[in-house]
């Protein structure tokens, strides 16, 4: 999945991106627009990693979210 994906799909996939990163609140989604890098910022904040680890995050769940549907 890449970065303009994520930006015009981002009211399908905002869902997906709260169940997996229920710390975020909406107000919060609603900033991140699709925008990986302020996805990343908002990981960081509400989990306390590194932005390496919270690129990281996000690569798994678009490999996973990938995956899921391709089935």
């Amino acid at each position: 999945m890449n970065r303009n994906i994520i930006e015009g799909n981002w009211k399908q996939l905002k869902g997906k991106v709260k169940q997996n990163w229920g710390k975020l609140t909406d107000d919060q989604l609603d900033i991140v627009a699709g925008k990986r890098d302020v996805l990343a910022g908002k990981i960081q904040e509400a989990y306390g990693c590194s932005q390496d680890e919270a690129e990281k995050q996000i690569s798994d769940w678009e490999k996973m979210d990938k995956d899921v549907n391709r089935h």
